[in-house]
């Protein structure tokens, strides 16, 4: 078995990101070290409700802290016409909250660093307004964890015509994110929505979670319901992208990269819409604006999706 992962999460409790905490709970190499909730997907107080359900279901006791309920700046936009109003489809769960460690997300993100320095990686699943009130904290955060893995950002810049799903975290809390792209780390990895929105999840896969008779999969299978409904205004299908467990895989196996690129991240909007984006375009050359220096990030540009998701549903059916 390969070396144990142990792992922070940081999440805005939704249906991919319970997944995720199903997919980390599920592999030999992963240890949940503690978790982090946050606005987003749902209000924070059911992210961490949901966080409460999914390690009682999967008997986990690790450390839990209640997290920032909105940006840094302006009012919280929730996705719940995307995972329901409790962030989980809206099955009736019985969520009670669950014993939390007092202390903020951003405050046990830095306490956990500084008890194990160099040993934890943080996996970010939602807005990253925890992880910049941390850096307010310590603003060296990010080199006393081994890495930071984020699911956010847009990669480079696409070729001309090209259309990208929202990048949801990062335009949840623009200044958030420009404070987490521009800190001193170690190894930071932008898991953007050019390539999450490749692993798809397809009838077949969907098939075999409905067939598989554990508490897991019942779960993860009970779940999907209003996500399909939403994704299914995407492509026609009743199939969904697997946007926070892959940047899980990723951190457990870095192979599953096949393609990627360092370079600064700035984070830039439309007007409209806030993205992350590599400073490079699809020909690898600087954009064609000023644009901020920043340190590099480790920013995937493509995925072994085929590889990814067979192993995601092997771990949710075992």
């Amino acid at each position: 078995m390969s070396q144990v992962r142990r792992v922070v999460v940081d999440t805005d409790t939704g249906i991919d990101d319970a997944h995720t905490l199903l997919y980390l709970a599920g592999r030999p190499d992963a240890e949940i070290a503690g978790i982090a909730s946050v606005f987003g997907n749902c209000v924070e107080e059911d992210a961490v409700r949901n966080i409460g359900y999914v390690t009682r279901l999967l008997g986990l006791d690790v450390p839990v802290a209640r997290g920032a309920a909105e940006p840094l700046a302006g009012a919280a936009r929730i996705a719940r016409y995307v995972h329901g109003r409790d962030g989980l489809g809206d099955r009736g769960y019985d969520r009670p909250l669950p014993e939390v460690t007092g202390e903020t997300g951003a405050e046990l993100l830095v306490r956990l660093a500084h008890e194990r320095p160099g040993e934890l990686d943080l996996l970010a699943l939602g807005p990253l307004t925890n992880l910049a009130l941390a850096l307010r904290l310590d603003p060296e955060l990010f080199t006393k964890y081994r890495s930071v893995v984020l699911m956010g950002g847009s990669g480079p810049y696409a070729d001309p015509g090209t259309l990208l799903m929202i990048d949801a975290n990062v335009n949840n809390d623009p200044a958030a994110a420009e404070a987490v792209f521009s800190a001193p780390r170690n190894r930071l990895v932008m898991v953007g929505v050019n390539v999450t929105a490749t692993t798809i999840l397809d009838e077949r896969a969907i098939a075999a979670l409905h067939a598989a008779d554990t508490p897991r999969a019942r779960f993860a299978s009970e779940i999907l319901e209003t996500y399909l409904d939403f994704y299914q205004n995407e492509w026609g299908r009743r199939i969904i992208p697997l946007h926070d467990p892959l940047a899980a895989g990723i951190l457990l196996d870095p192979s599953l990269a096949t393609a990627a690129v360092d370079g600064p991240v700035n984070v830039v909007g439309d007007g409209f819409l806030s993205r992350a984006r590599l400073m490079r375009t699809a020909d690898g050359l600087p954009p064609s604006f000023p644009y901020k220096p920043a340190p590099d990030t480790h920013v995937i540009t493509a995925v072994d999706a085929p590889r990814f998701v067979a192993g995601f549903v092997e771990v949710l059916t075992r």
